[in-house]
C-alpha cells in the first residue's frame, strides 16, 4: 500500500479511536480516574501514531529525491555509453584508416627499394613526413636548375611511383649549401632552389603526376642536414626533397616504418 495511504488510514483510525472512547465514557459512567487514565493512553497512542505518520511522510520524500537522482543517473549513464560508443566507432574506423596509409607506405618502400639501394634516392620519416631525398649532383649540373639526362631518368622512376598515389599531396622542396651563388641566370640560392623544385614538378607532371597534388618551395640554405664546414656535408645539403605531406583530417604514426628505411 502507498505510503500515503497508510499514514491517511492511521490518522482516520487514531481519530475514530478516540472518539469511540469518549462516548463509552460519557455513556458507561466510567469512573473519573479510570477515564482519565484511558484517555491518557489513547493520546499517546495518538501521538504516537502523528510520529510515525511524520517519519512515513519524510520517509515518502526522501524516496522521491532518491528516485529523482536514480533517473538522473540513469541519464547520465546512457549519454556515457553513447559517447564511449562513438568514440569505439571512431576509433575502429582512425585505426582502419592507419592501417591502409601504412599499407600504402610499406608498398611505395618497397617499390623504392632498388633505388635506395643504388643510392639514387634517400627515404627518411621526418615528424610523421615520409620524405624522397636526392642528390643535386644527380638531377642538375653545378649551379644550374635545367635537369641532366640521368637526373630525368631517375625523376621518371620516382613519378611511376608516385602516380599511384591519388589522394596525397606532395611539395617538391629545393635546397642548397651556404656557399653564395650569382651568376647570370640566378642571384642567389633563394632563386636557385627554387627553380630546381619548380623544374622536379614539371617533370614530375609530365610523367604521370598530377599536377593539383603537387607544390614546389625553395629553402636555400635555411634547413641543412649536415655541416656545410666539409665538402660532403655540402654535398648532403645540396639536395630535393619530396615531402608527402599529411592529408588535414589525418596525422599517420610512420614511426614503425623509422627501421624499414634505416
Amino acid at each position: 500500500m502507498h505510503q500515503h495511504t497508510v499514514s491517511h488510514h492511521i490518522r482516520r483510525g487514531a481519530g475514530a479511536l478516540l472518539g469511540l472512547a469518549m462516548l463509552l465514557a460519557l455513556g458507561c459512567g466510567i469512573p473519573k480516574e479510570q477515564y482519565e487514565s484511558d484517555m491518557a493512553g489513547l493520546r499517546r497512542v495518538i501521538e504516537d501514531t502523528n510520529a510515525q505518520n511524520a517519519s512515513l511522510d519524510a520517509a515518502l520524500v526522501d524516496a522521491r529525491n532518491e528516485k529523482q537522482m536514480l533517473q538522473l543517473e540513469i541519464s547520465a549513464l546512457k549519454a556515457e555509453m553513447q559517447s564511449l560508443e562513438g568514440e569505439r566507432e571512431a576509433n575502429t574506423q582512425a585505426i582502419e584508416k592507419a592501417r591502409v596509409r601504412i599499407a600504402m607506405f610499406r608498398s611505395m618502400l618497397e617499390k623504392f627499394r632498388k633505388m635506395k639501394e643504388s643510392g639514387t634516392i634517400d627515404i627518411k620519416v621526418v615528424n610523421n613526413r615520409m620524405i624522397v631525398a636526392m642528390k643535386s649532383a644527380i638531377l642538375f649540373p653545378s649551379a644550374k636548375a635545367k635537369l641532366s639526362d640521368s637526373g630525368m631518368e631517375a625523376l621518371t622512376e620516382v613519378a611511376q611511383v608516385l602516380a599511384t598515389i591519388d589522394d596525397r599531396q606532395f611539395q617538391v622542396a629545393g635546397h642548397t649549401d651556404n656557399k653564395p651563388i650569382r651568376n647570370y641566370e640566378f642571384k642567389n640560392n633563394w632563386e636557385l632552389s627554387s627553380a630546381r623544385a619548380v623544374a622536379v614538378v614539371l617533370h614530375l607532371v609530365e610523367n604521370g603526376m598530377n599536377a593539383a597534388n603537387l607544390s614546389s618551395a625553395g629553402y636555400a640554405d635555411t634547413q641543412p642536414v649536415s655541416s656545410n664546414e666539409t665538402a660532403d656535408g655540402r654535398e648532403l645539403n645540396r639536395r630535393i626533397e619530396i615531402v608527402l605531406l599529411p592529408n588535414l583530417d589525418e596525422l599517420p604514426d610512420l614511426s614503425s616504418l623509422e627501421n624499414m628505411v634505416d
